[in-house]
């Protein structure tokens, strides 16, 4: 989510909070996420803002970084870029000449993740001038080719997460800040979670239940689909405690279709933005004292503590290293992702 405002307001928000990065646990399951050799490592101070992306052939973390105030306003050039990573290992922090910058003509950047073919999936929340899309950007030369920006004739809002399914199709959320935060025309369409496939074409609504859908993730066996909720937030700066602040999750209905709603958890302090799901199904939300971690029933079991963290992905030579991006800088948190892993039998991942 694009917010200028939201670091001094985070900032605000955690007041009374434990000080300083680290580590909280709430029982056994939280105790042994870390497994007694957890660390939080500061990686690079940078922009870095949303759509943390973890790309394991080349062992580096894409991202968007953090919009510059004031300049969002001016029409038709984009305000957000880009950047690459390029990391060493577990070895950190990172020299900053391993930041580069995509090339990539995308405007507003916010949500990325990584397609079935290598290419960077990314949520442009668009201009007053350039459309708001999802596009396939390649992470090799910044190639960028829209692929769905409309439904049924009318123009997406600004999306703002996303998520590739094992069968190739997309799902995100179009919710209307860039609209709230004046860099969007008035909305077209409702606030909604889509689910697109690049085979047929289609762009459907799978939930219209929310005020501010953002992040979603699905459960391992993609069973179940988790969208965070952050309506408590409107205009920048805002945060409306009687507004949604939570994480409704939902039954996936052959592949397709979603079934009915229902509340997974409530995140306080603040709103939640980022959404992923580890190897064993614990659900990782973002909050303004840092990234929440949920049980499969929707318990609190631990938390990081890193106000400001926005959003994050899972990589690493093991997949075990939850990469936070916090605005001003990433940050490595080095977990025991495998505990309580039950054995699985997956579909190998389809090509689009």
């Amino acid at each position: 989510m694009t917010r200028t405002a939201a670091p001094s307001q985070r900032a605000r928000a955690a007041a009374g909070q434990p000080a300083g990065p680290g580590f909280e646990v709430y029982g056994p399951e939280g105790a042994a996420l870390l497994g007694g050799r957890a660390s939080l490592t500061l990686v690079a101070e940078t922009d870095a803002h949303e759509g943390p992306t973890y790309v394991p052939g080349e062992d580096a973390l894409y991202f968007t970084t953090l919009p510059r105030a004031g300049s969002t306003l001016a029409p038709g050039t984009p305000h957000a870029a880009i950047k690459r990573l390029a990391l060493d290992g577990l070895s950190f922090p990172v020299d900053a000449g391993r930041l580069s910058v995509l090339p990539a003509p995308v405007h507003m950047p916010n949500g990325m993740t990584l397609g079935h073919d290598g290419s960077l999936v990314v949520c442009e929340q668009g201009t007053m001038a350039e459309p708001a899309r999802i596009s396939r950007v390649d992470p090799r030369t910044g190639q960028a080719d829209g692929l769905v920006d409309s439904w049924g004739g009318l123009r997406l809002n600004s999306p703002n997460d996303v998520v590739v399914r094992r069968d190739g199709t997309i799902w995100f959320t179009d919710p209307s800040y860039g609209y709230l935060q004046g860099f969007r025309p008035e909305p077209q369409t409702g606030d909604y979670v889509y689910r697109y496939d690049p085979a047929s074409g289609r762009l459907s609504v799978v939930a219209d239940c929310f005020d501010k859908p953002n992040g979603l993730a699905f459960s391992p066996d993609e069973r179940t689909l988790y969208v965070t909720d952050s309506g408590a937030n409107q205009e920048p700066g805002s945060y409306h405690v009687q507004r949604a602040h939570h994480i409704v999750a939902f039954d996936v209905r052959d592949g397709v279709h979603l079934g009915p709603g229902r509340l997974f958890a409530v995140t306080t302090p603040g709103f939640p933005d980022g959404l992923k799901v580890d190897q064993a199904g614990r659900v990782y939300a973002s909050s303004f004292s840092g990234v929440q971690v949920f049980s499969r029933a929707g318990d609190l079991i631990g938390q990081i503590r890193l106000p400001g963290a926005v959003n994050f992905t899972f990589g690493g030579p093991a997949g075990g290293v939850l990469f936070i991006t916090a605005d001003t800088a990433v940050w490595a948190a080095v977990l025991n992702t495998a505990a309580g892993v039950a054995p699985r039998h997956y579909q190998a991942p389809e090509g689009w």
